[in-house]
């Protein structure tokens, strides 16, 4: 019988593949571009960078909210998030925000569902 995941190792799992994903789809020729200073190198390189923090689950996962980050901007300058912001846009940074706010709560069926999803999505990348 296969042993019970635990939600810190979902939770774990569902970010590796989520982040794989949106730095893989954001590559070409393997090669990713930060979103706010422009540093290009290998996807595996670089980050997956949140406008709104990870701590909100409500856009921990949501694809509008990451964006391919170095690890100079997304760690040591905290995700230029002003930057990050000017490329959303002001009603896509808006609705961020809102959406961040409101409390989300994840089953670990959820999770489990997320995470087969981006394992999909990333086979299917060219």
């Amino acid at each position: 019988m296969p042993r019970k995941l635990t939600r810190k190792t979902l939770i774990k799992k569902l970010d590796t593949i989520f982040s794989i994903y949106i730095r893989r789809k954001n590559s070409v020729n393997e090669i990713a571009k930060c979103i706010t200073c422009g540093k290009k190198d290998h996807w595996k390189k670089m980050q997956n960078g949140h406008f709104m923090s990870r701590k909100h689950y409500a856009t921990r996962w949501d694809e509008d909210n990451v964006e391919v980050q170095c690890m100079g901007c997304n760690v040591y300058r905290y995700g230029e998030q002003y930057l990050f912001a000017k490329h959303l846009g002001e009603d896509k940074a808006d609705e961020l925000l809102v959406k961040s706010r409101q409390i989300k709560k994840f089953t670990d069926a959820d999770l489990l569902d997320l995470i087969d999803l981006y394992t999909d999505k990333v086979d299917n990348l060219p």
